[in-house]
């Protein structure tokens, strides 16, 4: 392995964590990425959906595909938001990811391997900012919420043999985790309407929106106990909208929630259970319930094997009781609905403090961080570089979960 430039990765890190977007508007964090790759000789390619591009290196087969994602997510209080883009800030540490990756395809330009490696820069990871990207499907500037769901249906990377993804882990006593899968989630968002009336004169002549939803929330905590531990579910949302004034009766009460479970079939069961109380709950009280479902991501399965590459890599640099192994995750990711046509992994890296998505979570270890991780990251892809019928083996081996058709279909519904 070459030595890396140090400066030149942290002084990236650290200008991409000062410019933190939302998904679909990381116009200043491409410029960023696109000024420097270009200063080390790459070619922009395949830019859309406002900020995706990508950039590659070799030809042929093997093809080994990196993923980064550019974009931010809103956080109030943390010491780098953008109070210009609502708070946004990398507090799920998506900043890093990019710069690692950058680094990662710059040296792999000095190897000499035969094959293809392509860095695909991805917006919109996070499922935020909604009515703003349901503007941008309007406008037909993308089809989906998400970044990675636009770039599949596209067919940006079919060419691919494998993928590999990393993200950035919260404080805890591991410093790198392998086969940790993901849960998958749909998004809801559900609109009670009643009847607004006078709320002290004739409270009796409205539909209270905010009873419905009450009810609603109670018989939510009363289906829990239907959930079976095994396929980890979590039902979790907000109100964004609770009524109009404090002196009508609630005419309109908006929640927007997730359902989430690793089990695809589970969460589309309790999917319809959540809908099914909704709307039940709202009938009780004289009211309605407008359900809007989206397909969010679904669950990521890692690549076992390939994750086995990348742990002996990290065995040249940490102790094996300071890698996490097989803890399934009840966070998603687009890169789920990748796992669903390739195989796929996605590591977790550590050298940060606080919680994810929260004020408080910063880079404390640089130095394991960005250097240590970007040695295994580079090492294990060149290693599988030169194992092309290691690859041939992963390929062969690995079963689609869902045909392109099964899943458009599902995506479109």
């Amino acid at each position: 392995m070459k030595n890396i430039n140090k400066e030149e990765i942290l002084s990236l890190g650290n200008k991409l964590l000062r410019c933190p977007e939302l998904g679909y508007k990381e116009f200043k964090t491409k410029e960023i990425l696109v000024d420097y790759l270009k200063l080390k000789g790459f070619k922009i390619e395949n830019e859309c959906f406002e900020t995706a591009f990508s950039v590659s290196i070799g030809k042929g087969k093997p093809h080994i595909g990196l993923i980064a994602e550019l974009d931010a997510l809103p956080t109030l209080g943390h010491k780098y938001a953008n109070k210009n883009d609502n708070n946004a800030a990398h507090a799920c540490g998506h900043s890093s990811q990019c710069a690692i990756m950058a680094s990662v395809i710059s040296l792999l330009k000095e190897d000499t391997f035969k094959g293809k490696v392509t860095l695909f820069f991805t917006p919109a990871e996070e499922y935020t900012d909604i009515k703003y990207r349901e503007k941008l499907i309007k406008e037909k500037k993308i089809k989906y919420i998400g970044g990675k769901i636009n770039m599949l249906e596209k067919g940006l990377f079919d060419d691919c043999d494998i993928i590999y993804h990393l993200h950035a882990m919260g404080e805890n006593k591991f410093k790198y985790s392998i086969n940790s899968d993901l849960a998958g989630f749909v998004y809801k968002k559900i609109t009670f309407k009643g009847k607004a009336a006078h709320a002290a004169v004739a409270p009796h002549m409205g539909i209270n929106a905010l009873n419905e939803y009450a009810l609603f929330n109670d018989a939510l905590n009363m289906l829990r106990e239907t959930f079976k531990d095994s396929d980890t579910v979590r039902i979790h949302g907000f109100v964004s909208e609770g009524g109009q004034t404090v002196n009508s009766i609630p005419e309109k009460v908006v929640y927007e929630c997730y359902v989430r479970s690793c089990n695809e079939s589970a969460l589309l069961e309790i999917s319809n259970k959540v809908d099914n109380a909704a709307r039940c709950c709202a009938k009780a009280l004289g009211g309605q319930a407008i359900i809007k479902t989206s397909p969010g991501y679904l669950p990521l399965i890692q690549c076992r094997v390939i994750n086995e590459i990348v742990y002996k890599e990290m065995l040249k640099h940490v102790k094996d009781e300071e890698i996490d192994k097989n803890s399934p995750s009840m966070a998603a990711g687009d890169i789920g609905d990748i796992s669903i046509f390739k195989p796929a992994i996605q590591i977790g890296y550590g050298g940060f403090v606080g919680i994810p998505h929260g004020k408080n979570f910063m880079i404390k270890d640089e130095e394991l961080a960005y250097i240590t991780t970007t040695k295994i990251i580079h090492d294990s892809v060149l290693d599988l570089l030169n194992k092309p019928q290691y690859i041939k083996e992963i390929v062969k081996n690995y079963k689609p979960r869902m045909s392109k058709k099964a899943y458009l279909n599902y995506i479109n519904n």
